[in-house]
């Protein structure tokens, strides 16, 4: 396997980095695409996706970033951070001395993914957005901030506690694949995050409280838009509303997960990616999923009526 090259950037004087992964000839793909650059939650850095390189590896050049906010990057400053963090995202294509590169957005990535895409459409040849939180509900609010509070009190372990939980469906009545495995995962996360960055506190209650924007729509660009069965952050009828305002998206929805889908199908979710980033059908993955429901079908989706729709 090639050996991974680890670059240092900045943008308006913040120090961030990207990892690359580049593609591995010998591992035999058939079909090679443009980089894949990788964005997920503000606690998910540059060495946190090694299903993605897995998968795509023998196909493309694999990106994973830790963005101003992120992992080891300097924290951002106060005032909104989606410009800068676009900005991050160019300076990466630039310096990977790419034309295009396919963008995967997941969660809080899926906000930034989506804006990059949005402003400058021209550089992105293919976009997924996973786990889009256009709509956040009240109930997941009170969570993240109890989950605030105990962070505050000095809890870390309350917080770690709270903030996973929002982040889950727990109904025993829904089932989701690695349910309680998942969930310890990502109260070690954050627990991790905490003890061994001084600025994760801050990203983490940029994240939870952020309203990122999801308006605008797209156009003249392939996109795949996938959630969890039982998201409860944003519900998947939310999330396929959403990917109606991109042209000529697909929607689908993987079943028996939540909003950590990318961890309870961590195969499934990085198969279906790189299919999509490599212009295959997407069905021989999802015919592999269990039970037979709208979740195996990956559907264009009609656009909303012109000016109906706003993130709610």
């Amino acid at each position: 396997m090639p050996e991974e090259i680890i670059r240092s950037l900045t943008v308006d004087g913040l120090r961030y980095g990207y990892r690359l992964l580049p593609r591995d000839p010998a591992a035999g793909g058939d079909r090679v695409t443009e980089p894949v650059l990788v964005i997920g939650g503000a606690l998910q850095g540059m060495f946190g996706w090694p299903q993605m390189d897995d998968h795509l590896g023998p196909v493309a050049d694999v990106v994973t970033a830790d963005l101003p906010g992120m992992g080891s990057a300097d924290p951002l400053p106060p005032g909104p951070s989606a410009p800068v963090l676009r900005a991050a995202v160019t300076g990466i294509i630039d310096d990977l001395g790419a034309s295009r590169i396919n963008l995967f957005g997941f969660s809080y990535g899926a906000a930034i993914a989506f804006g990059c895409a949005r402003h400058d459409p021209g550089r992105i040849a293919r976009l997924v957005l996973g786990g889009v939180p256009t709509h956040i509900g009240e109930d997941r609010r009170v969570y993240w901030q109890r989950a605030t509070r105990s962070l505050a009190e000095g809890d870390t372990e309350g917080f770690a506690a709270l903030a996973a939980d929002g982040l889950m469906c727990l109904d025993p009545e829904r089932p989701v694949h690695r349910r309680e495995l998942a969930r310890r995962y990502v109260r070690r996360s954050f627990l991790h995050a905490l003890a061994h960055s001084e600025h994760a506190a801050d990203s983490l209650r940029r994240a939870l409280g952020d309203r990122p924007d999801f308006s605008g729509g797209l156009s003249g660009v392939p996109a795949l838009v996938f959630a969890g069965e039982h998201d409860t952050v944003t519900s998947p009828e939310l999330q396929r509303e959403f990917a109606g305002t991109i042209e000529g998206s697909r929607f689908l929805t993987l079943p028996e997960s939540d909003h950590w889908v990318v961890l309870e199908r961590s195969d499934e979710v990085a198969a279906l990616v790189t299919r999509f980033f490599t212009d295959q059908p997407l069905e021989p993955v999802t015919a592999r999923l269990p039970h037979q429901t709208r979740a195996g079908e990956a559907v264009p989706v009609a656009p909303p009526e012109p000016g109906s729709y706003a993130p709610r």
